[in-house]
């Protein structure tokens, strides 16, 4: 398979090239030997092409391979993470002070969009699933019903997977956006495997966004922005509001070498992944699928009954989990894991008592809004003691920090309900930010 702008860099690296350019280490090895493939970090120079300009470069066509793999029209590489491209995304779908449906469950990138573009929310709510202790998926039908009442709303933004790993019906949201005349994006920042593993569901989206790094042996913020509808200097132009204008080169040729790499042995690996994930749930205490429930095929959730300690002693061990809360731990599963680290992995939790998972306390409903998302970010804040908290506004998000997922958003009063969840489940904040009053 070809891989056009890591070609590109390697033989430009290998010219006798006499580089007094960015970056300033010249493409010579960094102090104390300091590993990073210094030769292929170049900068725009009229070589190695532009991100954000207009030609058709090895970049671009690095970018259609990615969008052609996961059935889009058009691929934007990203170098800030899955938040710059939801910042892109939110703008290019959205605009500016309009309306959107928002999955109450977002990370705070998207919060963060709203009040960049002075968009105002209208929050689509999940399904608690109480044995499970989680969120559920989005409801094709809930779409459909905010959709009708509230027909400004142009724009739809959901998470899926989620961290826990749950998977909403992108298809058929995307169908009931389409018949009211508004556009579906997709946090999929913990779903850029999928498409290898033969998921097709995204490609029904107008725009999706997709962390390589998070689930692909791909480097710390490399991430994906797909569209349909939308051509690739559309991308760039959106893009390029929330990207730096000196994009790393060694990140964009990682991008384009993955790809590659996993069309070849590791999607067999991955497929290897799922089937341990699957037999790691059946022993133990793990959310698993069942009927309106599907699941990331590798994301490893266990039900636990203290899942902060859990993870502390697993830490000791030498073992480091993605997310631990009341009553679970979320360990990310790839293609980089071989059977000896999955075996290391059930030898830890075999020494474990996890047999007695405890219950989650549903999240509860959003609090009463105040200020618009804008306004509340852009205000004069101060920060006062939590148990001070009450009756004040929020001048940004309250949310723990994995999932990133807002209990109180910015412009919501803060009330005695949601402090009490937010002990419950095992936040202790010392100080929160509010709106000066």
């Amino acid at each position: 398979m070809p891989t056009p702008l890591c070609d590109l860099l390697k033989a430009l690296a290998g010219r006798d090239l006499l580089r007094l350019d960015m970056p300033g280490h010249h493409g010579l090895p960094l102090p104390y030997d300091l590993p990073w493939p210094a030769a292929l970090d170049f900068t725009e120079n009229g070589l190695t092409g532009d991100l954000f300009g207009r030609e058709r470069d090895a970049i671009a066509r690095a970018e259609e391979l990615w969008a052609e793999r996961f059935g889009f029209g058009s691929c934007l590489f990203l170098t800030g993470g899955s938040t710059q491209g939801v910042h892109a995304g939110m703008a290019l779908l959205a605009g500016a002070g309009g309306h959107v449906a928002l999955d109450r469950g977002a990370h705070r990138s998207v919060y963060n969009a709203l009040a960049l573009l002075d968009l105002i929310p209208h929050y689509l709510s999940r399904p608690w699933l109480t044995a499970e202790g989680v969120a559920g998926p989005i409801r094709p039908d809930e779409v459909a019903k905010l959709l009708e009442d509230r027909p400004e709303i142009k724009t739809v933004c959901i998470t899926s997977p989620t961290y826990y790993g749950v998977l909403s019906d992108i298809p058929a949201i995307a169908g009931v956006c389409h018949s009211h005349g508004a556009k579906l994006l997709v946090d999929a920042a913990h779903g850029a495997h999928l498409p290898f593993l033969g998921y097709g569901g995204y490609s029904a989206a107008d725009a999706v966004v997709a962390s390589a790094h998070k689930t692909l042996p791909a480097p710390g913020q490399t991430a994906l922005l797909f569209a349909n509808g939308c051509s690739l200097d559309e991308l760039r132009q959106a893009g390029s509001l929330y990207g730096s204008s000196s994009p790393s080169y060694v990140m964009m040729a990682a991008l384009d070498l993955v790809r590659d790499y996993m069309e070849g042995e590791r999607t067999a690996r991955y497929r290897e992944t799922a089937a341990r994930v699957s037999a790691l749930r059946e022993k133990y205490p793990a959310l698993r699928e069942a009927p309106g429930l599907a699941l990331d095929p590798t994301r490893l959730t266990l039900l636990c009954g203290d899942g902060f300690a859990l993870a502390d002693r697993l830490r000791e061990k030498g073992c480091l989990s993605e997310l631990a809360d009341v009553g679970h731990v979320v360990f990310i599963c790839t293609c980089a894991d071989s059977p000896e680290r999955f075996a290391r992995l059930e030898g830890l939790l075999a020494a474990e008592d996890v047999s007695n998972p405890a219950r989650c306390p549903p999240p509860p409903e959003p609090p009463p809004a105040a200020l618009t998302p804008r306004q509340a970010v852009f205000a004069p804040r101060e920060a006062v003691a939590a148990g001070d908290a009450e009756g004040r506004i929020a001048a940004g998000q309250i949310a723990p920090y994995p999932p990133g997922v807002p209990v109180v958003a910015p412009g919501e009063v803060i009330t005695k309900k949601t402090l009490a969840y937010l002990r419950e489940i095992g936040y202790n904040m010392c100080s929160v930010d509010v709106v000066r009053a």
